[in-house]
């Protein structure tokens, strides 16, 4: 299963090259990127079976099937996003919950892009299940990128962070 930020990649690169589409299906989920212009984008994801299928859409669109190129496209999309990350460590989640980025609402951020983190500085919070876990930098470095926005569900394993290691 894709992570919301590689969908949301994908999304934007069918836009910038101005493709047809892209679909991929793996393991029973499938997502279908259908082009065109910005105002006539569709998404489909889900299960298979179609009684379990959602859809997104964003305006009027036509359906349009991607060929053989979409796998193409989706494995230079897949080389492009790890050059990026080459030499960044990314800090995973470790378990189902809720993002947040700090210890209340009013609260100021435990750190924003920029920030210079320490080994075990506390970075945010997964809450799961009304319980409130403190998720500690496992790397020294700078903070390059937050993944998820305040108040997102995450997945076990999704990236949270990336960090410049020192």
């Amino acid at each position: 299963m894709l992570t919301f930020e590689q969908i949301k990649e994908l999304i934007d690169l069918v836009h910038e090259r101005q493709l047809r589409g892209v679909e991929i299906e793996r393991s029973g989920f499938r997502l279908k990127i259908d082009g065109g212009p910005a105002e006539a984008i569709t998404v489909v994801a889900g299960e298979t079976k179609p009684e379990t299928r959602a859809a997104v859409s964003q305006g009027p669109a036509a359906v349009v099937p991607a060929g053989d190129s979409a796998a193409k496209v989706v494995e230079e999309a897949a080389a492009a996003a790890e050059d990026e990350l080459a030499g960044v460590h990314i800090l995973r989640s470790p378990i189902v919950g809720t993002f947040y980025t700090s210890p209340s609402p009013d609260a100021e951020p435990y750190v924003r892009a920029g920030d210079r983190v320490k080994r075990g500085q506390v970075l945010c919070i997964v809450e799961a299940m009304k319980l409130m876990n403190e998720i500690e930098s496992d790397e020294d470095g700078v903070i390059e990128k937050a993944f998820p926005k305040n108040a997102q569900p995450v997945e076990f394993g999704e990236p949270l962070f990336a960090i410049v290691p020192d």
